[in-house]
């Protein structure tokens, strides 16, 4: 009996022993620092796997922390990858590297840059910059680990209001639930010139939060459905006081609304409101997309870059009895004209209701001549369907710049994203030049940060939403990365963009000779 008590405390006691030695600590880890060979800049989400298939991911600082008991203190290869980026293979076709995993250490592996955007951070979501704190290194933004408890963030949306960055998402996950919150959440930043990182740093995003403390509802609604907002502009008040309004659906699945409208900021709640609820589709095009900042004859519109797909083809001026009325947003089309006339011009949507017979009518019919919308590759001349993205003026190329995903790509269905130019916000939109590719993985809707930008526009940075989602299997998600935005920086005087090309898309070759940039917006004056 006593040799079996004793047996028992022995084995407990070993197996205290196994647990502890098991139990890492930070000096015990081998660290992975990828960097790009042209920058020497960390590169967020290289996969490191080994012969095994364990699988590691490098953080927003290209930091990967290794602990395997078993596999420390040797030689242990590691497959190299990352989307955009590449690792020569030696002459058996490997793309890898043999690494000696000892503890405390730190190896550097360079990769090659591929694609012409450059992958900076990830904005959203947990552990982003979590192996390098595990390595003791410096990181720039004030909650590196977990931010108001968010794991995962669909869809940006922001606008500077009152002199701040204001950042919306639609449905976002949790840490502590398998069901997150969806009626849109939402934060505020700084400028980078009034007291705000440098984008090229990160952003510190300040979140509001409910009283768990994870993300609040930013969009309060009776009722059933996901809320989901775009068209984010601000107009001044008949007191001239500024207001931030959005367009708002509140969704019973992907493609079925329960009510559409328009809503508006209240300070006081810190959310928003609606001030327009229809059950039916009141704007003509069923979103709004990214808007723009647009002067016209000394007169100041937003322009919409409508999604699905991408193209500027509704404005509204810039007087809140307007933003507010959907009759009064101006649609870029040739339906509704006399006999004879087939150019495209601007007409008000209440107007174009009314010559179509009715605004169902007008809506069915403008969808269908969007549908038209379409670009080409400028090496291959392969059409390409623009899903969503953005159009911003840049100051460097002198042109509007659209960045867009592409709908149906060859190496992922949403994951491939383009840069054009057009020497209007409307076109013509012609060619376009691949800058970030995806092998599987959806990158969608992207959006440009004209706020961000540097060098008189020679750098500009745009971000989308990394989801497994329309392009692969949820099986082969990216661990922390999923669900997330990513931030890209472009360098426009990279000799591999293209300058704007011939017109290639005849029954789409818009213009709009009048439009301005109004960077008053931005507190920058017109150019």
């Amino acid at each position: 009996m006593k040799s079996v008590i004793y047996t028992a405390i022995l084995s407990a006691a070993m197996l205290c022993q196994t647990v502890s030695v098991c139990r890492a600590a930070a000096s015990d880890y081998f660290f992975i620092h990828v960097v790009d060979e042209q920058t020497g800049r960390g590169v967020p989400l290289a996969e490191l796997r080994t012969t095994s298939m364990i699988r590691l991911y490098t953080d927003s600082g290209g930091m990967a922390a290794f602990y395997e008991p078993g596999l420390m203190g040797q030689k242990v290869f590691f497959f190299v990858e990352s989307p955009g980026y590449a690792f020569a293979a030696d002459g058996f076709g490997m793309r890898g590297v043999a690494l000696d995993t000892q503890p405390g250490k730190t190896a550097t592996v360079k990769i090659k840059r591929t694609q012409i955007a450059q992958r900076l951070y990830r904005v959203t979501g947990q552990g982003i910059y979590r192996d390098s704190i595990l390595a003791g290194r410096e990181v720039a933004i004030d909650q590196p680990l977990l931010n108001a408890q968010v794991c995962g963030q669909d869809s940006v949306n922001n606008c500077l209001y009152q002199g701040r960055l204001y950042w919306f998402w639609g449905d976002t996950a949790r840490v502590s639930y398998g069901l997150g919150q969806f009626a849109t959440s939402g934060a505020v930043s700084a400028l980078p010139d009034r007291g705000g990182l440098d984008p090229d740093k990160g952003v510190n995003l300040t979140y509001f939060t409910d009283d768990s403390g994870f993300s609040k509802k930013m969009f309060p609604i009776d009722g059933p459905g996901m809320v989901w907002i775009d068209g984010l502009i601000t107009v001044k008040d008949p007191q001239g006081k500024q207001r931030m309004l959005c367009h708002f659906a509140r969704m019973k699945d992907l493609g079925t609304f329960h009510e559409r409208g328009i809503g508006m900021y209240n300070d006081t709640k810190q959310c928003f409101e609606p001030i327009l609820r229809d059950a039916e589709q009141p704007m003509p095009y069923h979103a709004c997309g990214h808007p723009t900042p647009v002067l016209v004859n000394g007169v100041s519109y937003w322009y919409f870059a409508i999604p699905f797909p991408a193209a500027v083809r509704m404005r509204v001026e810039a007087v809140l009895s307007k933003t507010s009325d959907p009759n009064q947003y101006e649609v870029l089309t040739a339906l509704g004209q006399e006999a004879g006339q087939s150019s495209s011009r601007w007409i008000t949507f209440g107007k174009l209701a009314e010559r179509l017979g009715s605004k169902a009518a007008a809506q069915q019919a403008l969808r269908k001549e969007h549908q038209a919308m379409h670009m080409v590759d400028c090496d291959s001349k392969k059409q390409i369907t623009p899903h969503g993205g953005s159009v911003c003026w840049n100051r460097w190329r002198k042109k509007w710049v659209m960045i867009f995903n592409q709908f149906g790509g060859d190496s992922s269905n949403l994951g491939e994203v383009w840069y054009a130019e057009a020497d209007t916000p409307v076109g013509p939109w012609t060619a376009a030049t691949k800058i970030i590719t995806h092998n599987k993985y959806s990158l969608y809707n992207p959006k440009q940060h004209p706020y961000f930008d540097q060098d008189n526009g020679r750098l500009i940075y745009l971000e989308g939403t990394y989801c497994i989602t329309f392009s692969g299997d949820e099986k082969h998600a990216t661990p922390r990365y999923e669900y997330n935005q990513m931030m890209y920086r472009l360098d426009l005087s990279d000799p591999r963009l293209k300058p704007l090309q011939e017109t290639q898309s005849a029954e789409y070759n818009l213009s709009d000779p009048q439009a301005r940039p109004d960077l008053s917006v931005f507190g920058s004056p017109a150019d």
